[in-house]
Order: structure tokens, then C-alpha cells, then sequence
């Protein structure tokens, strides 16, 4: 079966095409700026690229072209739309609605219409990519995979705040958790990388871009994550500031005369590396800094590493041990040095650096040393073929794994 995975941005489609019959990509592409001027799609499919600007004025008129790239009769990969079995859908929101992935139907819908107070930034988006795809491909299932979905193992403890109870039955105002696919994704390949049982192993995964989170899971159970109600919640980012006094946003709003939304958008957008550094949330960028001696960039390195160190600490006391430690996404599976930096602090654990193994980025490696008491690989993620896989699952009537 030839399966569309579909990632639906405000302005955005990013969309790749996976046979399962050997899980092969056979297309990626993204259509970017839809519904502002200067609107284009760029495809690659069998080493042949797909380049066109075009204005897209919305989400239909999206995929209504990404159709056209995928069957284009010299730089497509399909003979016609009808090749396609499925298309499954990164929903970020799921709220406490979705435990796993489902087929979509007009329920579906409106449970992640419902949860949009909750994801208002990602929701609305990921309907619109549901929805354009009803529209332009009427007969082809539709199939939802979750963000929040493989958190909704934590207990209680671990999802509610200390705010009265009101709140979490009223607002539904909770820790969800986010990046589930990745974290699932790499939990379960670390342990397999490592020859480790999945059900008898704990498992501290670090997802580490410009959104990052870390989870624990617990012999195949996730108990904890570092990102809250929102993304908001957790380790410094690339913009985002991560865990803070909350007080901080009152202080803010009325020593500078703004409102709670404008600090939340600052806490947003113009904190973590950015704000630190004061110069870029690109890690790459920070890097290059550091290597000159730049004292924001620094300051802003040895924070980030600092708040991973302080993440796996209280995991592994959770979970009353850690067996392995995974590194993944964009800063994860590329920044040596900050591995290095976090490996280093866990001298606690008897954790301990393959200083030469470290130094490889972009593909799967042990990076601990042969005497180092926990386990820990980079393992680049790979979110389409958990959706894709959960898709075949569901339309093949097997459960989801």
C-alpha cells in the first residue's frame, strides 16, 4: 500500500509518500506560503525535482497541487491518485480525546475541533489539511496519529499541577506532553539498536530542535515529559524560554505595561537561545559563536545543557534507574558538543562518552563508552513512518503497536 503522510502547518504542507512494501520513500515535498503571495511547491521523487510557483489561496488548492506534482508524468512518483491508500494526518492536539491513532471521521473531527482551546496554533491547521483532503480526495481514508497520543500513559501524578482541581475538570488544564511520535519512534528503535526488551527497559529519550522535550519511559510506558499544557513547558529552546516562576509573567506585564499575551509571546518567540545569545536560536549559529569565544552564546550553550542534565536527573530518579539514553532531532543528532556536555554531567550515573563515536553525527551510533554503565545512542527520528506504519495498522484491522 502507498500511503500520504500529511504534516499541515497555517501556511504550510509537508507531505512525503512512503510504499510500505519495504517502507520506501518515493516522494517529499512541502508547499509553502498558502494563502500569502509568493506561494510555491517543491517536490523530489526518484532524484527528480518539482519546482512551481504558484498562489495557492488555501489548503485545497495545496494538496490540489501536490496531487499534480505527485502524478506528474516526468517528476512524480504515481500513475494516477488512485495508487493512494491512505493518508495519515500529524494531529498535534489530541487532548485527553485520543490515546492512539484512529480513522477519521465527522466525531473525530470534531473532538480536535474541541481541543483547538488547547492547540490553538496547530489544530486548526491539521483540520484544514483533513478537511482539504475530503474535499480533493473524497474516497481515500483519512487516518489521525497524535502528538499527545502515547503520553496519555503518565499518571496523575506526574500529568496534573498544583492548582485546584476545578481547573483540570472545568479547563481540562493539564501536562500533555508533546513530540510523541518521535519519542515512541526512538524508544523503542534505541532499544532494538541496542539489542534491549522494549517492556523491560527504562528509557530516558532527549527530542532536542528548536522544540525540544525529554521523556521517560518506563518498560514501554511513557511516566513523565518535559512539555506541559503547551509546548511552552520545559527545557530552553531555540526561541521558547521552558520552565519559569510563573510569576515571572506578572512581573513582566506590569513593569514593561504590556499584556499577559504579549509576555506569553515573548516567552514565545524572542526567549530561549535567541535570548540569551541575543543573536540566533540556531543551534549551528550558537555553535559557530561559541567556537569565537561569544560569552551570550556560551551562557546560552551550558543552560541548555544544564537543563537536559536536570531532566534525565529527576527522570531516572522516577523511574528508579535509567538503562538507556537516546538523543535525537535536529540539535540532538548533530551537536556533539552539547552531547558531550550532558554526558558529562551524568558522571553520577557512571555514564561515560566514546569521545571519537560522538563526534559522528546524522546516523545511528553508540556514543557511550564500553565501560559506561547506562547505554546511550543517537537515534535520528523518523515521525512519517510512525504515521505511516499506525496507517497500515488501522487500515489492515491490526492493532496499533
Amino acid at each position: 500500500m502507498k500511503i500520504l503522510i500529511l504534516n499541515a502547518g497555517s501556511s504550510s504542507l509537508k507531505y512525503q509518500l512512503i510504499d510500505m512494501d519495504g517502507e520506501r520513500i518515493l516522494a517529499k515535498g512541502i508547499c509553502e506560503r498558502i494563502g500569502i503571495e509568493g506561494s510555491s511547491i517543491k517536490q523530489s521523487a526518484g532524484g527528480k525535482v518539482f519546482e512551481r510557483d504558484s498562489f495557492l489561496k488555501d489548503h485545497t488548492e495545496g494538496i490540489q497541487l501536490m496531487l499534480k506534482a505527485l502524478t506528474d508524468p516526468e517528476k512524480g512518483a504515481l500513475r494516477s491518485m488512485d495508487e493512494i491508500g491512505a493518508v495519515g494526518h500529524r494531529v498535534v492536539h489530541g487532548g485527553e480525546t485520543f490515546t492512539g491513532s484512529v480513522r477519521i471521521d465527522e466525531d473525530v473531527k470534531a473532538a480536535i475541533r474541541a481541543n483547538i482551546p488547547l492547540g490553538p496554533s496547530h489544530n486548526p491547521a491539521n483540520l484544514m489539511g483533513i478537511e482539504a483532503c475530503e474535499s480533493v480526495m473524497p474516497n481515500t481514508p483519512n487516518i489521525g496519529v497524535f502528538d499527545t497520543a502515547f503520553h496519555q500513559t503518565m499518571p496523575k501524578k506526574a500529568y496534573l499541577y498544583g492548582i485546584p482541581m476545578e481547573y483540570y475538570h472545568r479547563l481540562h488544564i493539564r501536562r500533555y506532553g508533546f513530540h510523541g511520535t518521535s519519542h515512541r519512534y526512538v524508544s523503542k528503535r534505541v532499544c532494538h539498536f541496542f539489542g534491549a526488551d522494549y517492556l523491560k527497559s527504562k528509557v530516558i529519550t532527549c527530542h532536542l530542535g528548536n522544540g525540544s522535550s525529554v521523556a521517560a519511559i518506563d518498560r514501554g510506558k511513557c511516566v513523565d515529559t518535559s512539555m506541559g499544557l503547551t509546548p511552552l513547558e520545559g527545557l530552553i529552546m531555540g526561541t521558547r524560554s521552558g520552565s519559569l516562576d510563573p510569576a515571572v509573567v506578572q512581573f513582566l506585564a506590569n513593569s514593561e505595561q504590556i499584556t499577559v499575551d504579549e509576555v506569553i509571546d515573548i516567552l514565545n518567540k524572542k526567549s530561549g537561545l535567541l535570548g540569551l545569545s541575543g543573536k540566533s536560536n540556531d543551534s549551528r549559529d550558537i555553535e559557530d559563536l561559541c567556537a569565537q569565544g561569544d560569552e551570550g552564546a556560551l551562557l546560552a550553550r551550558e543552560m541548555l545543557a544544564y537543563s537536559i542534565i536536570k531532566y534525565i536527573g529527576a527522570y531516572t530518579a522516577v523511574m528508579g534507574g535509567v538503562d538507556v539514553i537516546a538523543f535525537t532531532a535536529g540539535i540532538g543528532e548533530n551537536n556533539h558538543n552539547l552531547r558531550r556536555m550532558v554526558v558529562d554531567g551524568l558522571g553520577y550515573l557512571g555514564a561515560a562518552i566514546d569521545e571519537e563515536n560522538n563526534r559522528i553525527n546524522r546516523e545511528e551510533i553508540c556514543i557511550s563508552a564500553d565501560h559506561s554503565k547506562v547505554k546511550i545512542a543517537v537515534i535520528p527520528t523518523d515521525e512519517e513512518i510512525v504515521i505511516a506504519r499506525d496507517t497500515l495498522a488501522i487500515m489492515s484491522g491490526r492493532p496499533v503497536e
